[in-house]
């Protein structure tokens, strides 16, 4: 007998809509802990761990092929996790199980970051760990579309987007330090203070999250509609929604711009610029750009509300790339803190604005699902970005860094076509659709 299965999107509970700051630091305060995490080990911990095992020659591929392929497992688990949640319903909400299970799995798993004695096992940790933090993150995003109103979401959004940057700049800051220390003495407390720090912070934010939002309670669902969630995951009428299809695809060629800047930042100045504390001189160009994303987040995403997402994020990925040419141009020390404010100022207004346009979009019913994938153009295009790591060392090889300069080449035209992508996204004809 051939089992009907029902589809009940419009039954399920949603959160109750709220409007308010207070609410909307609520259901976001958790993006400060992961987005802190996930700035230091990218941008400090993994460049200066990766040099522990790999030749010098090849630090840039190494690192690019460990990075890539835990942002493809990233790619993956996010949107499952979501569509799942989106079904899942338990007795705390279809949120917080997945959020608790996976921030648990984060504290559990990043000390192997610190204990690896070779490369795979880095490699085996890093990819583990992106696997347990996008279990937590692809149900964790649905909050905004979920109980916040639609005339508010360009401020939630914009609040999310601060929490992210401020959580990247506070925690860079110690970290940093401390992995400086590590560098020079190559003593391992310093790596394992650093790892402890960042796991702490996202544990008890997570705690926090847990017990102060309320989700509706209903009933646990029938296997019947978790699987097809997981097995629809990536389901989406190409047809109908050809505008979220090219937000996709922008937003990942924008990020693959942004996530090139900051992965391959610290051997820039070791081998470019020449300092001789490259993790701090990586974090001072790294801070003043926040500081420049802090300046427009929120603006931006409270004008967005007004006169629309688009045009301030296709400014904004115009703006990104006039911020590299700075630094293709003139690599000395001031000339690169401008780059890094410009292109800081350009990616806060683009954060915002796009994620703001991408809770515009989602289907109703399925926001995590959706969201993840639109997350997964974040994690594609920063996984993308990691595989110019080869063309660095091949050109690097041939003209000492010249491969650098090929970097900074690519990542103007990702900025460019983010931006030329994002005009051909309509905004006019509503939320996307569900495929049948």
């Amino acid at each position: 007998m051939k089992l009907k299965i029902t589809d009940n999107r419009k039954q399920l509970p949603r959160g109750k809509i709220r409007t308010g700051t207070w609410h909307y630091l609520k259901i976001t305060l958790l993006v400060f802990g992961i987005a802190g995490l996930w700035q230091s080990l990218h941008s400090l911990i993994l460049p200066l761990r990766v040099l522990d095992f790999v030749p010098e020659a090849q630090k840039n591929t190494y690192l690019g092929l460990l990075t890539f392929s835990g942002l493809i497992v990233a790619m993956l688990v996010q949107p499952i996790a979501g569509a799942i949640s989106d079904r899942s319903t338990y007795k705390w909400g279809r949120r917080r199980p997945f959020i608790l299970v996976g921030v648990l799995g984060i504290a559990l798993l990043l000390p192997i970051i610190g204990v690896a004695t070779s490369f795979t096992v880095l490699f085996l940790g890093y990819c583990l760990l992106q696997a347990s933090s996008n279990i937590a993150q692809g149900p964790y995003q649905a909050f905004i579309p979920e109980t916040v109103p639609s005339r508010g979401r360009g401020q939630a959004s914009g609040i999310k987007s601060l929490l992210e940057i401020a959580g990247g700049a506070a925690l860079l800051l110690p970290i940093s330090r401390l992995m400086d220390n590590y560098l020079k003495s190559g003593e391992s407390n310093w790596l394992f203070i650093s790892l402890l720090i960042l796991g702490c912070i996202t544990l008890l934010l997570m705690i926090y999250t847990v017990v102060s939002v309320k989700e509706q309670r209903s009933e646990k669902p029938l296997i019947s509609e978790v699987m097809p969630a997981w097995l629809n995951t990536f389901r989406i009428d190409l047809k109908s929604n050809r505008p979220f299809m090219w937000f996709l695809v922008s937003r990942m060629v924008v990020f693959m711009g942004l996530a090139t800047v900051q992965q391959f930042a610290l051997y820039f100045f070791r081998d470019v610029v020449g300092v001789t504390d490259p993790a701090a001189a990586t974090t001072r160009f790294l801070i003043i750009s926040i500081v420049f994303m802090l300046a427009t987040v929120l603006p931006a995403g409270y004008m967005s509300d007004r006169i629309g997402r688009k045009p301030i994020a296709v400014t904004s990925a115009f703006m990104g790339a006039a911020g590299i040419l700075l630094i293709l141009i003139n690599q000395s020390v001031s000339m690169l803190m401008v780059g890094a404010s410009i292109i800081g100022a350009s990616l806060g207004a683009f954060i915002s604005t796009n994620w703001a346009l991408a809770t515009d979009l989602v289907a109703k019913g399925e926001e995590a699902k959706y969201l993840g994938i639109a997350n997964m153009a974040t994690a594609g295009g920063a996984a993308l970005a990691r595989l110019i790591g080869p063309v660095i060392d091949f050109f690097n090889q041939l003209e000492p860094n010249a491969g650098y300069y090929v970097m900074l080449l690519a990542c103007m035209i990702y900025f460019i076509a983010g931006g030329l992508i994002l005009l051909k996204v309509k905004t006019t004809g509503g939320p996307i659709r569900t495929a049948a």
